[in-house]
């Protein structure tokens, strides 16, 4: 993931760097590391740890602790899986 995905990916989702710092469990200064792509004039890498916690909130996960996953709350319109273009009286 570059930080050009990275910066991508949270403003897809609307999350502030606050927000996505907190989701992840990083300081908001991190946040902001990873979407430029250095710090102090070296260049950071994503690390593959917050990469996966990315894909795994992406995938809906909220929590893991190594054997339950806690899943995020959906509302109706997020699970209705009907196409729009369908009627649902036959």
């Amino acid at each position: 993931m570059t930080p050009e995905q990275f910066r991508a990916w949270r403003k897809a989702n609307g999350w502030k760097q606050r927000e996505l710092a907190d989701r992840l469990g990083l300081k908001r200064r991190m946040i902001q590391y990873y979407e430029r792509g250095n710090r102090d004039g070296k260049d950071v890498e994503i690390p593959r740890t917050v990469r996966l916690a990315c894909y795994a909130i992406a995938c809906g996960v909220e929590e893991f602790d190594g054997r339950t996953v806690q899943w995020a709350m959906h509302t109706e319109e997020d699970l209705d899986t009907t196409p729009a273009d369908e009627d649902d009286d036959d």
